[in-house]
């Protein structure tokens, strides 16, 4: 037993008490006491209840908001691909200048393997992986 149990379970053994003392012409008000006392504890443990379920509720959505597709934007991707441009053309220089055809194959290889892994991270489906729909069938009998 908990301390509210216990408060609760002196509660009850005080109105017994009391009702011994004072008679059974007082009993409907110590019944209506001892049930308010009741009800304030049940109120008590609902309110807790709910906020703990609005706090959890609450860090489950702060959760799912800094997940890395949900913060993605046009404008990020857009900026993306600027910023790989921009980077495209020194790496282009110091891959061709080094190694001549092979270094400015590696340096684009590795541009576009860095915007194909950015696009599958802000659309898994891009790539044909289409979701089988309910309208699609295979007519074999």
């Amino acid at each position: 037993m908990d301390a509210r149990d216990t408060d609760l379970k002196k509660e009850l053994d005080a109105t017994l008490h009391a009702r011994r003392d004072l008679g059974e012409e007082y009993e409907p008000a110590l019944v209506d006491s001892f049930l308010e006392k009741v009800d304030q504890r049940i109120d008590g443990a609902v309110e807790r209840r709910v906020r703990r379920q609005l706090a959890e509720q609450q860090m489950q959505t702060a959760r799912d908001s800094r997940s890395p597709g949900a913060t993605d934007s046009w404008g990020e991707r857009f900026g993306f691909g600027i910023v790989s441009l921009v980077l495209a053309v020194p790496l282009s220089a110091i891959g061709g200048g080094v190694a001549r055809l092979p270094g400015l194959l590696v340096a684009w290889a590795g541009i576009v393997g860095v915007n194909v892994v950015q696009a599958l991270r802000t659309n898994p489906n891009l790539f044909g992986r289409r979701r089988r729909s309910s309208q699609d069938s295979d007519w074999e009998d």
